[in-house]
């Protein structure tokens, strides 16, 4: 009879265990849930203000050209943002979708970085931001990480231990507050192909990383040391050590030139065509006309490009991924060492008005973004150049030094003539400009260089 008691009340006790053990854990999975529900969104991009000029600190969102819940493609202007010098478009960089507009106050001054839309990779996930507020854009930096302490030597080694090198550390962050700033297309892509996306550099603005970062990422080979080694070879010293150098900083813009030029050498299939100009034609007309006799040497060949713009638009265009962009206005970039000068609506000008230009450019031409490119390194006495094509647009035209060469004579009493020549290269982006609209465009250059009435007509 006791023992049936005991049994009874053993029973009883497991059976209020087991209940009070259930409901802890219930109450703990109800406490998970609320906070996922509250933290857990889709996959999404919180976009600052982009800084479009070196000087830029802070600018207004003049007009947005999107709707919230409208999608986009790389290269598709999203807004227009006035900065302290003009009004530049914003382009974006990868496909997405516009889920939430954060800053919609044209009269509103924006800090450089502070959030101003919501991106995101389906539509279907525009709903979950309807209500999303700016102060929930705020990512928490993420808690700093103490470094472990470091192994005390042991007094007596039997065997020289061997030193691994260590792995070449992955890009941690992309940004200041130790957040990956990517669109959500690279996220995408990322966790498809199994990429870590903290691991991928990021060649956007600022860092970013897009989708082509994704898809051209190559993950680094990892050797394994050895597991056994008689004596570590002894290590050659650098002979950098010995020498005496200077460091110099870099300033963000600097940076970001650098891995836009990088991206565009790696990503961009260039080819190059090479002509010899007679520019002595030109030099006839200077001497001779009382107009065109103070215009430089360097207008009257910029105009030359502009009209071969004109007679090849296909030059006049960028690559869009999917589809080719190709501009109906000239703004030709004038590539100089210390800046590059933009004359906008390039086809409606004069040589004289073209020539005040490059003398005295104003902001906007030092501001603006170009569709073609023309250097001139004959200043330096280079006799030619093959320059890496700028972002956003399809060709460059480099011109090096003129000079004195001697070239077959028209005259019948004479077998050779000394002609004033200069070597202009063409540089092409393969998948806009093939080579027989190259060979057009620069064949049209030179038509107009030893013909320089044509152009003025």
């Amino acid at each position: 009879m006791l023992s049936r008691q005991a049994a009874l009340l053993t029973k009883t006790s497991l059976k209020k265990h087991a209940y009070r053990t259930t409901i802890k854990l219930a109450e703990n999975y109800l406490k998970q849930c609320s906070f996922r529900g509250f933290s857990a969104l889709p996959s999404h991009e919180v976009v600052g203000m982009p800084s479009l000029s070196p000087t830029m600190d802070a600018g207004t969102i003049a007009k947005w050209n999107l709707a919230e819940g409208e999608s986009f493609g790389a290269g598709d202007v999203i807004a227009e943002i006035q900065t302290d010098k003009a009004t530049v478009d914003f382009e974006a960089q990868d496909d997405a979708v516009l889920a939430k507009i954060l800053v919609s106050d044209p009269t509103k001054e924006v800090a450089v970085g502070e959030p101003i839309a919501i991106f995101v990779e389906d539509e279907a996930d525009v709903a979950a931001f309807q209500d999303y507020q700016i102060d929930d854009a705020a990512t928490p930096a993420p808690a700093a990480i103490e470094p472990e302490p470091e192994p005390v030597a042991s007094p007596v080694a039997s065997t020289p231990a061997v030193a691994t090198p260590a792995p070449s550390s992955p890009v941690a962050s992309n940004s200041s507050d130790g957040r990956i700033v990517a669109s959500p297309l690279a996220h995408k892509l990322a966790k498809e192909m199994g990429i870590a996306i903290h691991s991928v550099p990021g060649t956007g603005p600022n860092g970013r990383i897009i989708a082509d970062d994704v898809r051209e990422f190559v993950p680094p080979i990892v050797v394994a040391a050895p597991e056994s080694a008689a004596e570590p070879a002894a290590v050659a010293p650098m002979m950098s050590g010995d020498l005496d150098f200077a460091d110099y900083a870099l300033s963000a813009d600097q940076v970001q030139k650098a891995a836009a030029l990088t991206a565009q050498k790696q990503h961009v299939p260039h080819y190059y065509l090479t002509v010899d100009l007679d520019l002595q034609p030109i030099l006839n007309l200077r001497s001779s006309s009382m107009t065109f006799g103070d215009v430089s040497v360097n207008a009257m060949l910029l105009k030359a490009s502009i009209c071969a713009l004109k007679d090849c638009p296909v030059v006049n265009s960028r690559w869009m991924d999917s589809f080719v962009r190709m501009y109906n206005e000239v703004a030709l970039e004038y590539v100089l060492p210390e800046q590059s000068i933009v004359i906008n609506s390039a086809a409606g000008k004069g040589i004289t008005e073209i020539d005040s230009i490059i003398a005295e450019p104003d902001e906007a031409a030092t501001s603006s973004i170009g569709t073609f490119s023309v250097v001139n390194l004959g200043m330096y006495g280079v006799k030619a150049a093959a320059p890496i094509i700028r972002p956003g647009q399809s060709a460059i035209l480099a011109l090096g030094a003129a000079e004195n060469r001697l070239v077959p004579s028209t005259a019948e009493d004479e077998l050779y003539t000394t002609a004033v020549m200069a070597t202009a290269t063409l540089s092409c982006d393969h998948r806009v400009v093939d080579g027989a609209v190259g060979a057009q465009w620069l064949a049209a250059f030179k038509g107009y260089v030893e013909d320089p009435m044509s152009m003025l007509l």
